[in-house]
């Protein structure tokens, strides 16, 4: 069933929302930026025209590392990290899901993606 998504960054400075199936799992991966910030990713990705982004552009950072493909969006003022653009398929996003407070991330089943192995 598809559902209508809105999430934040703390301060509300970054807003998104997107069409999606029920959120049933999320994704942790094991890249070096990701096993840092600790996040909780969708495990759906999401194309990046589904993807609507509320913020003015000042508000927004973006972190890139490597071959600089993948695209890790946070909020300037709060620094919680939003979304990202993913590095295996250009145009496809993921959101944090802690960032939907109606998700309970801790009643999601975890997939853990190795992302390790790709660098």
């Amino acid at each position: 069933m598809t559902h209508h998504y809105e999430g934040n960054c703390h301060c509300g400075a970054i807003k998104f929302s997107y069409e999606g199936e029920d959120i049933q799992k999320g994704l942790r991966c094991t890249c070096s930026i990701c096993s840092r910030k600790g996040a909780i990713m969708s495990a759906e990705v999401i194309p990046a025209e589904a993807l609507k982004i509320e913020a003015h552009a000042i508000d927004i950072g973006l972190y890139q590392f490597d071959n600089k493909v993948a695209k890790h969006y946070f909020c300037k003022t709060c620094g919680i990290y939003t979304h990202n653009e993913t590095l295996r398929s250009p145009g496809q996003m993921r959101v944090n899901l802690a960032c939907i407070e109606e998700v309970d991330i801790s009643a999601l089943e975890i997939l853990i993606f190795d992302g390790k192995k790709l660098l």
